[in-house]
């Protein structure tokens, strides 16, 4: 059994009107083709929707409860060209990002703020993931877009677009109270006391791993490595509770906690990137209006 909307649209004046004559003026046409529609689509539900005499016309019980469906339908349909239009220009839809928690502390919230005022009719899924875990998720398509550490491996470079949005320095992340820290102004790693370092894991990241590690080679330390954490927070909160020390990315030092004190290096410091990462052949227009939009700032 096939409705057809014509056929819905031609009952549901009917039912307004609860007059033939009157329907058939409304909708531009003469009376016997109106009543054989009608006819024939009560035919094709087996049940009559109006009862018809010389005085009147009303709805059948049957005839009542088709008309909310019907004026429902009639109102999808025409908002299908309205749809189509916004999801071809990425104006609705869904867009699904990863990110590293490193992002929550930098590039993340402005670029949500930004995406959002821009495009109110995409849902956003959000993913916390490290590096390489995205990438994966990249890779099977799980994820439109991630936030991540590069370098990228080589098995993903063919497959997968990249762009970097930030570069910043590493800073001590230290317990407060250290002797090191009671002179303002930046701190030498030689001054620091040999504390074990709080790192984040090379599987996870092995540029951002190699850079702290490179950091004490430079200055001739050869580090404990006391506690691996893979999320930001978490490597904080082992400083905060004096488990140690940690380098990190400059933009976590707006994750404040009781107990820890940040300060820029006076040593030399290699620079940490962060960037967005996609799959080439991801020809969404949602994932197209996101990028386009961060390349315009």
């Amino acid at each position: 059994m096939n409705i057809e909307l014509r056929q819905l649209r031609y009952f549901v004046t009917v039912a307004e009107e609860l007059h033939f004559g009157r329907a058939a003026e409304r909708l531009h046409m003469t009376q016997p083709p109106l009543s054989q529609t009608i006819a024939a689509l009560e035919e094709m539900l087996g049940t009559p929707l109006f009862l018809r005499n010389r005085r009147q016309v009303a709805l059948t019980p049957a005839g009542a409860a088709l008309l909310p469906e019907a004026r429902r339908m009639l109102a999808g349909a025409a908002a299908l060209p309205e749809l189509v239009r916004r999801a071809a220009l990425g104006e609705s839809g869904r867009l699904s990002l990863a990110f590293v928690t490193l992002a929550d502390y930098s590039v993340l919230p402005p670029f949500l703020r930004r995406y959002r005022a821009a495009y109110p009719g995409v849902a956003i899924e959000l993913h916390e993931a490290t590096s390489d875990v995205q990438v994966e998720e990249l890779l099977h398509e799980r994820i439109d877009i991630g936030i991540l550490i590069p370098p990228l491996p080589d098995k993903a470079r063919a497959q997968l677009e990249y762009l970097k949005v930030l570069e910043e320095p590493l800073v001590l992340c230290a317990p407060a109270g250290l002797e090191a820290l009671h002179r303002p102004g930046p701190v030498k790693l030689h001054d620091l006391p040999p504390l074990p370092l709080i790192i984040f894991p090379r599987q996870s990241s092995p540029a951002l791993h190699d850079a702290i590690l490179s950091c004490f080679s430079s200055a001739g330390i050869t580090p404990t490595i006391g506690q691996e954490a893979i999320q930001m927070q978490t490597i904080v909160s082992l400083v905060s509770g004096g488990m140690g020390l940690a380098l990190v990315p400059e933009s976590v030092s707006n994750l404040m906690r009781p107990g820890v004190e940040y300060r820029a290096l006076a040593d030399p410091t290699p620079m940490v990137e962060t960037g967005l990462a996609w799959r080439r052949d991801n020809a969404s227009p949602v994932l197209r209006g996101f990028l386009d939009l961060l390349r315009k700032n």
